[in-house]
């Protein structure tokens, strides 16, 4: 008997197969950058590469999430091409070395994100939330793939200095319900939400959109939760990345105890067991 229990139970279309959320996913962090925060430059390599993402499999990962692209506060944007090399022949490898493997592509690029899904991934995680390039509603609804919705505003160089929010709950919902309607009308039908903790919001308006997090289930859609490892718990704790570890698997008790059906990890093992304790 599970102690825990999903507020709703949806699922996408992953090619011609159906994921359902009645028991909470896990989606592993596959970085190919040598600039993000925690992992920066361990899988610089198409070697490097396939043996993380069998790690992340054989820990009991869902998903695969691969990022060509730094989308740290602060970071500089990567050239178009830069990210295409690196992302493109990773997803072909993964597929090859493991043709069951679920990938999605952490990108905000509508180029990226096609050239992705025709190397063999499923699903386009855009952090951006279509704001950082206006092709990517239509290219995700020609494409008829499951789409991760991010709020964020401004780019990551800038969405700091976007933090005025009159009800930080409120206001996300409102800005990931326009988006909705747009996808919507363009006929995408497989959305997954992701609050963007960490983009564009304080460390305040962070643990209160945790904390309320539920609300984003008046959508109906599945919620996707990304605070692994980040400032909102490192920076608090006064700790660095790297020893943020029990902070992340304590605010995603949290997540998993207001119904988030996704948790977006470094450390897949350690959510797996999380999962299989409270469900």
């Amino acid at each position: 008997m599970k102690h825990f229990s999903t507020h709703l139970a949806p699922s996408i279309r992953i090619g011609g197969q159906l994921m359902s959320f009645e028991l909470p996913k896990i989606m592993g962090i596959l970085n190919l950058t040598s600039d993000s925060f925690y992992d920066g430059g361990q899988n610089t390599t198409i070697a490097a590469a396939l043996h993380h993402a069998e790690k992340l499999l054989n820990d009991g990962a869902d998903i695969i999430d691969i990022g060509g692209q730094s989308t740290r506060p602060g970071a500089a944007l990567s050239l178009e091409e830069e990210e295409l090399n690196r992302v493109v022949p990773v997803v072909c490898a993964i597929r090859q070395a493991f043709p069951e493997a679920i990938m999605s592509v952490d990108t905000y690029r509508s180029r990226v994100a096609e050239e992705a899904i025709g190397a063999g991934a499923h699903i386009i995680n855009d952090v951006s939330g279509g704001q950082l390039d206006e092709r990517m509603f239509a290219t995700v609804a020609k494409l008829q793939v499951p789409y991760i919705l991010m709020h964020m505003r401004g780019t990551p160089d800038t969405m700091q200095q976007h933090t005025d929010y009159k009800d930080i709950v409120n206001d996300v919902a409102v800005e990931l319900g326009n988006a909705i309607t747009s996808l919507r009308a363009l006929g995408v039908r497989d959305i997954i939400l992701d609050p963007g903790f960490g983009f564009a919001k304080t460390s305040a308006q962070n643990y209160e959109l945790l904390l309320r997090v539920a609300e984003l289930h008046y959508h109906g859609l599945p919620i996707l939760g990304g605070i692994s490892r980040k400032s909102m718990i490192y920076r608090r704790l006064g700790l660095s990345p790297a020893e943020a570890l029990t902070g992340t698997i304590a605010l995603n008790t949290l997540l998993l105890e207001r119904g988030v059906q996704l948790l977006r990890v470094h450390d897949v093992q350690e959510a797996k067991q999380l999962v299989d304790l409270l469900y």
